[in-house]
């Protein structure tokens, strides 16, 4: 039987619970960025999953892309204050894991990890700065563990 709430009828199952089909940021060194973001999204199980000479993409193993990263020729302007993006996390050694590997790989500290009960009582996350000024987030909260497909 189809599902019954609203908006959801018809709908592939594994688009019920995605909101987003990818969210893309413009760069200005791909190279860096690429360090940067195989090393702080690798403990959350995202990896590249496509490459061109001028973006890759990045999601869980044998999916499509959540993030793209775009080479810009122009300067680079990250949204401003109330913008970032967070991804999901599976444990808090991962929120951890993330934001050590963002700060060795050129990111800059915005919030070391930690419980954040004014977001919830379970709200475990690391908040950093790439390199060319997008924040980023890691969260764990036991209600949105993601739930991978095969090969995670």
């Amino acid at each position: 039987m189809p599902e019954s709430r609203a908006g959801t009828r018809g709908l592939p199952k594994i688009r019920r619970s995605i909101m987003l089909g990818h969210v893309s940021f413009g760069v200005s060194d791909l190279e860096r960025s690429v360090a940067f973001y195989d090393a702080a999204l690798a403990p959350l199980g995202l990896t590249r999953v496509w490459t061109n000479p001028n973006a890759v993409g990045y999601g869980y193993p044998s999916q499509g892309d959540l993030l793209a990263l775009k080479k810009q020729s122009g300067a680079i302007r990250p949204p401003g204050p109330g913008f970032h993006l967070a991804f999901n996390a599976r444990t808090h050694a991962a929120v951890d894991s993330f934001h050590t590997a963002a700060l060795k790989t050129g990111g800059t500290d915005n919030g070391r990890p930690g419980l954040r009960p004014h977001y919830g009582p379970d709200y475990y996350a690391a908040f950093v700065i790439d390199p060319d000024g997008h924040r980023i987030e890691a969260v764990f909260q036991k209600k949105n563990v993601p739930v991978l497909q095969e090969g995670y």
